[in-house]
């Protein structure tokens, strides 16, 4: 049999979906379906997380397909049904009166203009250190094609459970370290990619928000993806933001992005106040000459750009392996707040709590 669209979809139409008694196919299960040479690859939609028949779905469908086109066909499938996605493919949603998170008083977003600046390492650090000082916090990782909160909070390989709420299910977030952790890479594998254009990415993450049971918290704290994009701004307009916090090295193309990042949310429509910046690798000091400063990244440059949109430089952050080791091994440097990166991290929470309150 010829490998080609058509001939695929009439196999996985004998795939049966056990709970409905109806193939695959016939319940649009089937996304993304692909053809090269003689790999075929699609993804399967499921309609729960830790769905228990995604093993045996995934089997009969390489099984089928291997005996219609031969053993040495390559099958890839992959499952995003540990997330409920069955919404994924919708376009438009009724527009709701009420914003989701109602029982978060304060919701920050930590964002860039472009990736590698620690963004990350700051929204989980920050998280911390404000549950240290007596928050109920909630840290969700919005980086749909890059989730790095899981290894950083030491979580990497944790899968949530689910309850019901008024006959609703709900995903139960993760906790660690006083923190309450949500991330799409609790489900998935590390090493897979997530292949999703545009409209999955929106409804996964409105699904994060909506079908967690955040339960009442003081803050929440939201790690955007790098960039002005889908996420971003689906966020802007779904939550009610209390601000978002700014992160960027001091070398110009950074910086450059930033400002970028913060007219994105300063343009109509968008509307989130930019409580500041957070200046992150801006100098690095010897051990053996703590009186020297080197400005590797260069030297003024958020500085510069708080100045120009009349927003504070919130903290600054110097480059320190132990930072570095820190995240690497999911114990963030908040948890010690009395060395030194432990210290810029807790000001970089109090300052944020005291432009909270000019907002």
């Amino acid at each position: 049999m010829e490998i080609n669209e058509q001939s695929v979809v009439q196999i996985l139409q004998s795939v049966k979906y056990p709970p409905k008694d109806q193939d695959i196919i016939t319940l649009n299960m089937v996304k993304e379906l692909s053809l090269e040479d003689k790999t075929i690859s699609f993804t399967i939609v499921f309609d729960s997380f830790n769905n228990p028949h995604e093993k045996s779905i995934k089997a009969n469908a390489v099984e089928k397909l291997k005996a219609a086109f031969g053993s040495d066909i390559d099958v890839k499938i992959r499952a995003i049904g540990k997330v409920n996605v069955n919404k994924m493919n919708v376009k438009s949603e009724p527009v709701k009166t009420a914003k989701p998170l109602q029982n978060v008083k304060h919701i920050i977003m930590v964002t860039s203009g472009k990736g590698g600046v620690g963004k990350s390492t700051v929204a989980a650090n920050l998280a911390i250190a404000l549950a240290k000082a007596g928050n109920s916090v909630g840290l969700l990782d919005s980086d749909m094609y890059g989730p790095s909160i899981p290894k950083l909070m030491d979580v990497e390989d944790a899968r949530p459970s689910g309850k019901k709420i008024d006959g609703k299910d709900f995903i139960v977030p993760m906790e660690k370290y006083g923190v309450k952790v949500i991330s799409l890479g609790f489900f998935i594998k590390k090493e897979d990619a997530v292949i999703w254009r545009g409209s999955m990415v929106t409804n996964a993450l409105k699904q994060l928000i909506n079908e967690v049971a955040w339960g009442e918290l003081d803050f929440m704290i939201i790690d955007l993806p790098p960039g002005t994009g889908d996420t971003q701004i689906t966020l802007a307009q779904t939550v009610e933001s209390t601000g978002a916090v700014v992160v960027s090295t001091p070398q110009t193309v950074a910086i450059n992005d930033v400002r970028k990042a913060i007219n994105m949310f300063k343009a109509k429509g968008i509307d989130v106040p930019v409580l500041g910046i957070v200046e992150n690798m801006a100098w690095f000091t010897p051990e053996d000459c703590p009186d020297k400063k080197y400005f590797i990244f260069g030297e003024g440059g958020a500085t510069q750009l708080a100045s120009e949109f009349q927003i504070p430089i919130l903290g600054q952050i110097p480059i320190i392996e132990q930072i570095r080791k820190d995240g690497d091994n999911g114990t963030p440097s908040a948890m010690n707040e009395n060395s030194i990166q432990g210290k810029a991290f807790y000001e970089i929470a109090l300052n944020v709590m005291k432009q909270i309150k000019k907002v």
